[in-house]
């Protein structure tokens, strides 16, 4: 419950994140974390066209640099993206000015308002300096399609026991997720749709 769904008390960490969409009506956010990869972002990208959804992409810039064409195939699409820094870093890990300067690097190439902290977290002055430039997007749902402790099965189960109103849903468009991914978001989204939520852009 505290990974999939995080508890209001943390929220409050970082209180002009957002955490939640609307929530009076059956709408939920999609989002992707960690790409563009070769073979699993072009993947998720034409699951996507499929049914017709829009998503954001909250990239890491090193693989925007590495792997430009994926990139290219998200904007193109009409996908929103999102910064997750340049080297995938987390924030309690390095002073405020190094944080900043790794993000600031990932959005000269990427380019967003939107940014998304890797793991979650960011160092109070962090947060600070960023919320002033961001819109700092978090999450109401995480798959854990990353996790090598899950099935394809038990991650498309997480999603169906704490999916709301207004969840802003992760999952991870990565070499480690690739094969729960492959699994759960097809599923995922075919329920939903038979549950009666919409897909909306962030």
């Amino acid at each position: 419950m505290f990974i999939e769904q995080v508890p209001k008390l943390f929220r409050m960490l970082y209180p002009h994140a957002e955490w939640r969409g609307n929530t009076k009506e059956k709408v939920v956010y999609l989002t992707f974390d960690d790409g563009p990869i070769p073979g699993i972002t072009p993947w998720v990208l034409d699951l996507l066209d499929k049914y017709g959804i829009k998503a954001t992409f909250f990239l890491v810039g090193d693989n925007v640099r590495k792997h430009p064409e994926e990139f290219r195939m998200i904007v193109e699409r009409g996908h929103r993206v999102g910064n997750h820094t340049f080297n995938h870093i987390k924030g309690p890990s390095y002073k405020a000015s190094s944080y900043i300067a790794n993000v600031d690097k990932a959005n000269e190439l990427i380019q967003s308002d939107l940014f998304r902290p890797p793991h979650g977290w960011m160092g109070h002055k962090q947060y600070h300096i960023l919320r002033r430039r961001y819109r700092i997007i978090m999450w109401d749902l995480v798959t854990r399609d990353y996790s090598k402790w899950l099935d394809g099965e038990q991650v498309f189960g997480k999603l169906k026991h704490y999916v709301r109103n207004g969840s802003i849903i992760t999952f991870h468009d990565s070499l480690k997720s690739e094969k729960n991914l492959k699994y759960a978001l097809p599923r995922s989204i075919e329920w939903l749709l038979e549950q009666g939520y919409r897909f909306e852009l962030l």
